[in-house]
C-alpha cells in the first residue's frame, strides 16, 4: 500500500465536514439553500457513518458531509472516519473542520485505506482517494505507525506458501538493513543443543525452524527485547486442529509481524534504547518427525516439558527465546503471540489480553492503547493456577487438562521462563479483524504495537 496522503494544496482538495446528529441542524442551517434542499432530499441526518457527498454549482462534488458517534457515547469508535476512503471518489480530500481527534481520525482514514493486493493486479497503483494532511500534526509520525501497520498487516496476510520461516527470516533482514542494524540466525539442527523446544516444534516441516535474532541501537543504552511468535503455519502437529480452526493458521506469526512492525517505528524515531528482537520462526506441521503426545523435552532453561498437546506449541517457542533473552537481563522485556482460543473467548477478537506483575507498567500501558485506540485489558498471573502446570513426568506440562483458564496458564508457563528481566509482559493478540470495522479491514491487524510504541516513546523518547 502507499500511504494515502496528497501534498496537494487545500483549495485543489473537496473539504470533508464531521457532523454528529446533534450537530447537524447548525450545519445544514449554514448551508446554502441548494444544499440544505439537496441534503433534505436524501434525508441525511449526520448519524454515525452516515455519509452525503453536496454538489457543486458545476456538478463536481463541492462538500462532503460524514457523520460520527456523539462524544462520550457508549460505543463511539474513534476511527469512524476509517471508512471513508471506501465511500469516496477518487479524488483529493481535505478535513474541513476537526473530529473528536484529528490524529486518530488521520490515522484511521489511512489504516482504511489498506488494501493487500499483492496478488492482484494493479497491486503498485496509488490510492484513487487521497487526503491532504490536517495541519498542526507529526506528519512524519503518521507516516511512520502507518508504514509499520502496512508491514505488520502483510506479513500476517501473507499465505503461508509465500510467508514460511525464511521469508520471515528475509523480512526481518531487510528491515535490519534499512536501519543499520545486525541480524543473526541459528538455524535447523543448530538448534537443537541451544534451543530445543523451537527444534522440537519445528523438525517436522520440511522449511527449517529458525531464531531470528536482531539488534539495534547503542549498547550503552537501557535494554528493551520484543520476543514474536513466528509460527509461520499451525496445523495442530499431531493434535490436529479442525480444518474450520487450521483456515487461517497463516495468522500464526502475528506475534512476530507485529513486533517488526514495532521496532521499525523504534528504530525510525530513534528512540534512546539498546534494541533486541527475537523471533522464533517455525512451522508445525505433521510429519514423521512430529513430536507426540506425551514426549518429553529439555528446554534451554534446563527444565524439561511433557508435551500435553502438541497444538500448544507457541509457548514452548517462546520459552527458548524468553529465556535465551532473560540471559541479557533486559531492563524490559515483551513478548507478543496469537497464543489461545481462551482469550478469543474470554474477551474477543479486538481486545487482546495482557500480563504483567508490574502494576506501574500495567497502568502506563493501559492508558497507552486508550489513547492510541488499540485496546488491551489487563489478566491476572494467578498464583494458584501455577500448579496446574504439574506433570508426573516432568518439570512442566505445556498444556493442563481440564479447558480452564487457558490464556493464564500459557502466561504463567512462559513466566517460568523469565527470572533475571527488571520487567516482563506478555500479550496474547489475536492478529486479525475477522468482520471489517472503521479502519479496520478484514485480514490480518496489527495489534498492541501502536500502545507499546507510544509507551516506549514516553520513556525512551
Amino acid at each position: 500500500m502507499i500511504a494515502p496522503f496528497d501534498a496537494a494544496p487545500d483549495h485543489d482538495a473537496t473539504p470533508i465536514a464531521f457532523v454528529t446528529k446533534s450537530s447537524w441542524p447548525a450545519v445544514r442551517d449554514a448551508l446554502p439553500q441548494q444544499a440544505q434542499q439537496f441534503a433534505a432530499a436524501n434525508n441525511y441526518q449526520g448519524k454515525p457513518g452516515e455519509f452525503l457527498t453536496l454538489p457543486a454549482a458545476g456538478g463536481s462534488i463541492g462538500q462532503v458531509l460524514f457523520g460520527l458517534d456523539e462524544p462520550g457515547a457508549k460505543a463511539a469508535d474513534p476511527f469512524r472516519a476509517g471508512q471513508l476512503p471506501k465511500l469516496l471518489p477518487p479524488g483529493n480530500y481535505r478535513f474541513a473542520n476537526a473530529p473528536h481527534d484529528l490524529r486518530l481520525a488521520t490515522l484511521a482514514f489511512a489504516f482504511g485505506s489498506y488494501k493487500f493486493g499483492r496478488y492482484r493486479k494493479g497491486k503498485d497503483e496509488p490510492p484513487a482517494v487521497r487526503l491532504v494532511p490536517p495541519i498542526g500534526l507529526d506528519q512524519a509520525e503518521i507516516d511512520r505507525i502507518v508504514a509499520a501497520t502496512t508491514l505488520a498487516r502483510d506479513l500476517i496476510n501473507t499465505p503461508a506458501n509465500d510467508m514460511g520461516p525464511e521469508q520471515l527470516q528475509q523480512a526481518a533482514e531487510e528491515l535490519a538493513a534499512r536501519y543499520g542494524a545486525e541480524c543473526r540466525c541459528v538455524i535447523g539442527d543448530e538448534l537443537e543443543q541451544g534451543f530445543p523446544l523451537i527444534h522440537a516444534v519445528g523438525m517436522a516441516s520440511v522449511r527449517a525452524p529458525r531464531l531470528i535474532d536482531l539488534t539495534w541501537g547503542d549498547p550503552d543504552d537501557p535494554k528493551v527485547t520484543l520476543v514474536g511468535k513466528g509460527v509461520c503455519f499451525d496445523s495442530g502437529g499431531l493434535d490436529l486442529k479442525p480444518s474450520s480452526a487450521m483456515l487461517i493458521m497463516k495468522k500464526d506469526m502475528g506475534g512476530a509481524a507485529n513486533v517488526l512492525a514495532l521496532a521499525q517505528m523504534i528504530m525510525d524515531a530513534k528512540l534512546k534504547l539498546r534494541l533486541r528482537v527475537l523471533i522464533p520462526a517455525v512451522e508445525n506441521a505433521v510429519g514423521g518427525a512430529a513430536m507426540r503426545p506425551l514426549d518429553v523435552f529439555r528446554s534451554r532453561k534446563g527444565m524439561s516439558v511433557e508435551i500435553g498437546n502438541t497444538d500448544a506449541e507457541g509457548r514452548l517457542v517462546l520459552a527458548d527465546a524468553l529465556a535465551y533473552a532473560d540471559e541479557d537481563k533486559p531492563e524490559l522485556l515483551i513478548d507478543l503471540g496469537t497464543l489461545t482460543g481462551a482469550a478469543r473467548v474470554a474477551l474477543g477478537p479486538d481486545l487482546p489480553p495482557f500480563y504483567t506483575s508490574d502494576d506501574t507498567l500495567a497502568h502506563e500501558l493501559a492508558r497507552c492503547a486508550a489513547a492510541e485506540n488499540d485496546p488491551l485489558w489487563r489478566m491476572p498471573l494467578w498464583a494458584p493456577y501455577d500448579s496446574w502446570l504439574d506433570s508426573k513426568v516432568a518439570d512442566l506440562n505445556n498444556a493442563p487438562s481440564g479447558g480452564f483458564a487457558g490464556s493464564i496458564t500459557c502466561a504463567l508457563f512462559l513466566q517460568r521462563f523469565v527470572e533475571a528481566a527488571q520487567h516482563w509482559l506478555h500479550v496474547d493478540i489475536y492478529g486479525w479483524t475477522p468482520k471489517p470495522k472503521p479502519g479496520r479491514p478484514e485480514g490480518g491487524e496489527c495489534q498492541a504495537a501502536r500502545a507499546l510504541y507510544k509507551l516506549l516513546s514516553e520513556r525512551y523518547g
